[in-house]
């Protein structure tokens, strides 16, 4: 993914300023569609800039170094996580413009370049009661 610029204006509107190739989105997307690395990338995000050793992440999320390696690599060629050496330590954080990226790319045309949110929507809430019913599967 390259550089872009990307983010909110002070309306709230997300403003865009590339056009993102959509093999790059298809790889970004097929790296998140996998639960360890969705969950590696979401610690990532909340650990902010800084990032979090290969080990910390590892002992987090229950993941064996070699399957862990494999995910990271992933993410990685992405261009979703970015990696830095430290000592004998790699550490490794989110990679915020190219996610910005991402979202920008697949909101691009949405809602004629204003905010998607209906005026005075409530976020959606968690929980149980809020969850869609699984539909019985069929046998053959």
């Amino acid at each position: 993914m390259t550089h872009i610029k990307a983010g909110l204006t002070e309306g709230g509107f997300f403003y865009y300023s590339r056009i993102m190739e959509i093999s790059e989105a298809v790889d970004a997307l097929s790296a998140l569609a996998q639960e360890s690395r969705l969950s590696i990338y979401r610690l990532l995000v909340e650990a902010g800039p800084e990032g979090l050793s290969a080990g910390r992440i590892g002992e987090a999320l229950k993941l064996p170094p070699a399957t862990l390696s494999f995910h990271l690599s992933h993410l990685t060629r992405a261009g979703l996580t970015q990696s830095r050496q430290d000592g004998r330590f790699v550490f490794y954080s989110a990679a915020f413009q190219n996610m910005n990226e991402l979202v920008g790319y697949l909101t691009e045309n949405c809602c004629g370049g204003r905010s998607c949110a209906p005026a005075g929507a409530s976020l959606a809430r968690k929980g149980r009661d809020n969850e869609t019913l699984s539909r019985p599967r069929r046998r053959p």
